[in-house]
């Protein structure tokens, strides 16, 4: 039987990337899967489910709450000391922009972020809750292999080489969360596994599996990297946890069905029983 790595392997060699990690935990088999899991990358838009959980976890805590309300605005100031804005033209959600001047709850703002991939919602949520904080609670969390270090479109923290940063095993830890007893309570995990589940970009993970898998994930893509991870729910089965990330020459397009075809290859294997 073809081994899971050699059809990760194949599915790269298709495609182009330059850099491939793929994290995978299935609940129903006990299997673990890890392959170059340790390598760092750009997190792109990945980084704002580590965020989610530390938004969620912090209102568990009463820090704050979820209807806290927040007024928008698109002024942000960077690492470096310089003020900053999101470029709606480059942002995932338009909705978050219309309603500058105006108030939006926190869970509004949190499910933007996810869903559509708010990048305004997504600065707006750090600054209220503080850089400082949100590390603390991924530092509690135990989520080595992330690295939230800045907000989204922090150009002159970026020419600073500040980014923030993703391991497949640390986004593989991050999701395990939210399916198992521990770090959250059950509610607070079935509140944002349902945002997760509300993502309207599904060209990764979820493209190639039968249409009745339900799968609660977050993407993350620019120029040189795209990225997906979550928790895939299969009727009749313990769900299982996956993260793909990729590395890519900027030229190179077409990079989603990458990874879709290797979560559908991961997805062969676990139903297939495959060994680890």
């Amino acid at each position: 039987m073809t081994s899971l790595t050699q059809r990760i392997a194949e599915r790269a060699a298709a495609a182009g990337p330059s850099a491939v990690a793929v994290a995978l935990y299935d609940y129903e088999n006990a299997l673990g899967f890890l392959h170059e899991a340790d390598r760092w990358f750009h997190a792109a838009s990945l980084i704002k489910a580590p965020l989610l959980l530390a938004v969620y976890k912090l209102a568990e805590e009463g820090r704050l709450r979820l209807d806290d309300t927040l007024h928008v605005r698109n002024r942000f100031r960077s690492l470096t000391g310089k003020i900053f804005r999101v470029d709606a033209n480059r942002d995932g959600d338009g909705e978050v922009h219309r309603r500058r001047g105006r108030s939006m709850r926190v869970r509004e703002l949190a499910r933007a972020m996810i869903v559509r991939s708010s990048n305004l919602a997504t600065n707006l949520l750090l600054d209220y809750v503080g850089l400082e904080e949100a590390q603390r609670v991924l530092e509690q969390a135990q989520l080595e292999g992330i690295e939230l270090r800045r907000g989204v479109e922090d150009t002159a923290a970026f020419e600073q080489g500040i980014n923030n940063r993703v391991t497949a095993s640390g986004l593989l830890r991050c999701f395990r969360l939210l399916c198992q007893d521990g770090f959250v309570r059950a509610e607070t995990r079935e509140q944002m596994i349902e945002v997760l589940c509300a993502q309207e970009f599904n060209g990764m993970i979820p493209a190639h599996l039968p249409h009745h898998t339900r799968v609660a994930h977050k993407t993350g893509e620019i120029s040189t990297v795209c990225h997906d991870a979550g928790i895939v729910f299969l009727p009749k089965r313990k769900p299982y946890v996956l993260a793909i990330l990729t590395e890519w020459p900027a030229h190179i397009e077409r990079r989603q069905g990458c990874v879709a075809e290797i979560s559908r290859a991961v997805y062969d294997h676990v139903i297939g029983g495959g060994a680890a």
